[in-house]
């Protein structure tokens, strides 16, 4: 297959993902204002679809591994780029995200983001951010749910380097739950920008957790080893070579 028709065929496979948000939006709706359940309808059925279209019409296959979580944790992932969003949100059964506060105002999806009960913060004021977010997380747990959040605080390309930051730990620490890491390799075939889109197998796997309780050094050195080390053990064996 030529990288030509692959582009191709990404770019038709993008842009039906975009024009399948708003359609499946409109679908759910009116369902959402009555049950506000059914939001987490209508993100599954986007994010399964997304999922069946990518293996489908580029080739790019996706799995899951390890056991998903489903009761009141904070799932801590690397994110790579929008496919392991994707795919996070198709099999959690109830997901909600700390987000950037600005994405609230993106049409659909800072009005699905509220339903589903996403946590916004305000980035450029980074310890206010902090107190705001376990704040809202804890006024938010009468809504039982799988709280993800991206210690690197953005997507991270694969092979590139970026620190974890402290409110991950934060976290973990003011809400006493357990915290379930997850490694990816999506970047190999989806990247962080741009449309082209490589056939393989991506992979989100859910690792152990760490129980509720550790010192917070401890738990931050623990998390990103093994985030780290799974990660990179996906990345190679799709074919990533770090330089």
């Amino acid at each position: 297959m030529t990288t030509a028709f692959q582009a191709l065929r990404s770019l038709l496979f993008v842009g039906q993902m975009y024009l399948m948000m708003p359609i499946l939006a409109l679908w759910f709706t009116p369902i959402v204002l009555i049950r506000r359940e059914a939001a987490f309808d209508a993100v599954h059925a986007y994010c399964r679809w997304v999922r069946w279209s990518a293996h489908h019409m580029v080739g790019l296959r996706s799995e899951v591994r390890g056991a998903v979580p489903s009761g009141e944790v904070l799932v801590a992932s690397k994110h790579q780029s929008f496919f392991d969003i994707i795919i996070l949100v198709s099999v959690l059964p109830r997901p909600k995200f700390i987000m950037k506060k600005e994405l609230l105002r993106a049409p659909i999806l800072g009005w699905y983001a509220r339903r589903i009960g996403c946590v916004p913060v305000d980035r450029g004021k980074r310890g206010q951010a902090i107190g705001q977010m376990i704040e809202d997380v804890k006024a938010g747990t009468a809504q039982p749910g799988q709280l993800i959040i991206y210690p690197q605080g953005t997507r991270v390309a694969p092979g590139a380097a970026r620190p974890y930051k402290i409110g991950t730990g934060v976290l973990y620490d003011q809400l006493r739950q357990p915290c379930v890491p997850a490694a990816t390799n999506v970047g190999v075939f989806w990247p962080r920008t741009g449309i082209y889109r490589k056939p393989g197998l991506a992979v989100v796997e859910f690792l152990d957790p760490i129980p509720p309780g550790r010192q917070m050094d401890g738990f931050m050195e623990e998390l990103e080893e093994r985030v780290e080390e799974a990660s990179n053990r996906l990345m190679a064996e799709a074919g990533f070579a770090a330089g």
